[in-house]
């Protein structure tokens, strides 16, 4: 079996006693898109901050390339290749379109190879006819398609996405779902998600978080015809039925 790309072990974080992750297995391939899915309070948003640094775990581990990232700070975690992209644009909004991917392809890229960078995510992202706009002047769906652009900029090898669809409309969701699967050609994925419409867009392997814990891991349809998940996200307590 190959290396993973990141990989945790009995991975935990409790808050005041209660287990919002917990001891959970886990392990995405290189170049693999992963969606993480479950009802609000399942422990999908805390796993993510725990493979980010964010959070820093009670028990368990987390490995990227192999490597513990135990007593690391985010940006050196982002040195192993991890790129963040959160529900709220971090953007510059003063600044063109251009001008924010180019800050981020110039942090990590000598000046030549970030300007093919730059062009290269442009036409990415589909954002080249609005590149000398101001990123604040951009509807919510482009923003969010600039910072998708900006992660991308870095060469990332592996990007974090949560809920990447929220708040967009109908064209823009299609679009996002569009781009992700682009990226994907590029690098690993993990994306954190609520809308079921959008998970079936992008999905090839889906994990199902209930409870802190994995209810179920498996291709999109299976994981979506599964009546435990059914259940779950209907709110019905799966513990009466076991």
């Amino acid at each position: 079996m190959s290396n993973a790309l990141v990989e945790t072990q009995g991975l935990g974080v409790s808050f005041g006693g209660v287990h919002a992750v917990n001891s959970v297995d886990f392990r995405l391939e290189e170049g693999e898109l992963r969606c993480l899915i479950g009802p609000n309070g399942a422990g999908k948003s805390s796993f993510f901050r725990l493979l980010c640094g964010q959070y820093k775990p009670t028990r368990g581990s987390v490995k990227i390339k192999g490597q513990s990232i135990e007593g690391m700070q985010s940006y050196q975690i982002a040195r192993l290749g991890l790129g963040i992209k959160t529900q709220v644009p971090s953007v510059f909004d003063g600044l063109s379109v251009e001008e924010n991917i180019w800050l981020s392809a110039r942090r990590a890229l000598p000046a030549r190879q970030a300007r093919s960078t730059v062009n290269e995510v442009m036409d990415l992202v589909r954002l080249a006819p609005v590149a000398a706009t101001a990123v604040g002047t951009l509807s919510h769906g482009q923003r969010q398609w600039v910072e998708l652009g900006i992660v991308m900029a870095a060469r990332p090898e592996l990007i974090l996405l949560d809920e990447p669809a929220a708040g967009m409309s109908d064209e823009e969701v299609v679009r996002t779902a569009e781009l992700i699967r682009a990226a994907n050609q590029k690098c690993a994925l993990i994306v954190v998600e609520h809308d079921m419409e959008f998970i079936r867009m992008i999905a090839k392997t889906v994990t199902v978080f209930n409870r802190g814990t994995v209810l179920i891991e498996d291709t999109v349809d299976k994981v979506l015809n599964d009546e435990r998940v059914k259940d779950v996200y209907l709110g019905k307590d799966l513990e009466m039925r076991q």
